[in-house]
């Protein structure tokens, strides 16, 4: 598949600060692409770097197999997470003037402009003062004049702060539409429910160095670390017994009648070595894989990394 933005060996260094340290991403077309990472950690630094804010110190970045130059930045679409309306201008004076930096005609902008107000039901706040908005309102028209030159590439920096629950559903349907309309998309966020909803591929940054990069599915099953809940009625000693040396019993609970318990199987052993083991000691109900959460993950690479870094520094 190829690539909408590829960075290779970025280093970006301020004073006695190294922000990023030799670091590589590649987002393929049609992706929804997660850039994660603890605050500080250097996508801020990077994200200022794909938007031509700041050059990196060594390094280059491509944009859709050309060297990045200035004049991408009119097919790239930059949603930052600190919103930036004149609150004393009028809501669709300010949508049409930023419309009309990024390029569009007047008439254009006002016709797109309509649509869109229309799409997230904000046409009644046309000629109402930026300062009366709440935050998710807000929040809206900047998504709505960030999208609206349609780009290739759409960055989008904690896109769901702000937004209640239907709110959130309605912008991730059009991030998902616009993803089908060809649309690449880069998605910073510390929310990990919404990238493992959404994301088909992360990069993770700490201490300025990509850690972790790869598809959520293979990065989730890379994680995996053979632990299985089991449901069954019967005798707790039992089943202990029946565990063996080959699997660890990790915690257990009782659930009307029934107990859930959490094995770590050894290396060496199947799920059908553990039914084996147990069938005929207690009644099983249910054997289910735990698969990490995308915050699991998160939590256990930026923790590992962290600790590798502060010895290293010793």
């Amino acid at each position: 598949m190829s690539s909408i933005l590829k960075a290779e060996n970025i280093v970006k260094q301020y004073a006695a600060h190294r922000a990023l340290d030799d670091v590589s991403i590649d987002v393929p077309k049609g992706c929804i692409y997660g850039l994660l990472g603890p605050n500080g950690a250097g996508k801020t630094s990077l994200i200022r770097i794909i938007n031509q804010i700041t050059r990196p110190d060594e390094g280059q970045v491509f944009f859709d197999g050309t060297p990045l130059a200035p004049e991408h930045i009119s097919q790239i679409g930059y949603l930052p997470e600190e919103r930036g309306l004149y609150k004393k201008m009028e809501v669709g004076e300010q949508a049409m003037y930023l419309a009309q930096l990024k390029g569009m005609s007047k008439r254009e902008a006002k016709q797109k402009l309509s649509m869109w107000f229309k799409r997230f039901d904000i046409s009644p706040w046309w000629n109402k003062k930026v300062e009366e908005l709440s935050k998710g309102m807000a929040q809206k028209v900047q998504f709505i004049v960030t999208v609206l030159h349609e780009p290739k590439l759409l960055i989008l920096d904690e896109p769901f702060s702000g937004f209640d629950p239907i709110n959130t559903n309605i912008v991730k349907n059009e991030i998902y539409r616009l993803k089908e309309e060809g649309t690449s998309i880069i998605l910073s966020t510390h929310n990990m429910g919404s990238v493992e909803e959404i994301c088909d591929q992360i990069a993770l940054i700490n201490n300025s160095k990509k850690i972790l990069d790869g598809t959520v599915k293979q990065v989730k099953q890379d994680f995996k670390e053979g632990i299985y809940n089991i449901e069954f009625k019967g005798n707790m000693i039992s089943f202990t017994n029946a565990l063996g040396a080959a699997c660890e019993l990790l915690n257990s609970e009782n659930l009307d009648g029934r107990i859930s318990a959490k094995v770590k199987l050894a290396p060496n052993i199947s799920t059908n070595d553990l039914l084996k083991a147990i069938v005929g000691q207690v009644e099983v109900f249910g054997l289910q894989e735990v698969i990490p959460s995308m915050n699991d993950i998160f939590i256990k690479k930026v923790g590992e990394n962290s600790i590798t870094k502060e010895a290293n520094d010793e």
